[in-house]
């Protein structure tokens, strides 16, 4: 059981990187800590599919004598993809952020709700 839990050390991080981020996200009315909760939450599920792209004794995927095992390059090309939308994704958040701070005067959820509820 010791040997499964060792062995798989990569997901446990996964796992806490995940749960790490949701807690920030619900657990915070802060709006710059939640973005970054959503990013720590990005990173986990970037680290699960690089994870599960990596073939062990395998080789870059170009055909060459002597080699049988392959890596499977399509999980790197998804979180290229994905590191790009998650940075787009976080400006764009940044700037609603911005945006919300100067026609309230907060970032705070609570005190936002608070004056929406007032008018």
């Amino acid at each position: 059981m010791m040997e499964f839990i060792l062995g798989h050390y990569n997901y446990w991080i996964v796992i806490f990187l995940m749960m790490l981020g949701f807690y920030t996200v619900i657990s915070r009315g802060n709006m710059v800590k939640k973005i970054v909760g959503l990013n720590i939450f990005q990173v986990s599920v970037f680290l699960l599919y690089i994870s599960i792209g990596n073939v062990s004794g395998g080789t870059t995927p170009i055909i060459a004598e002597g080699f049988t095992r392959y890596s499977n390059p399509l999980p790197h090309v998804l979180i290229l993809t994905a590191i790009v939308v998650g940075v787009a994704t976080t400006a764009l958040g940044l700037a609603l952020v911005v945006r919300i701070k100067e026609a309230y005067g907060t970032i705070e959820e609570d005190e936002i709700h608070d004056q929406d509820q007032s008018l």
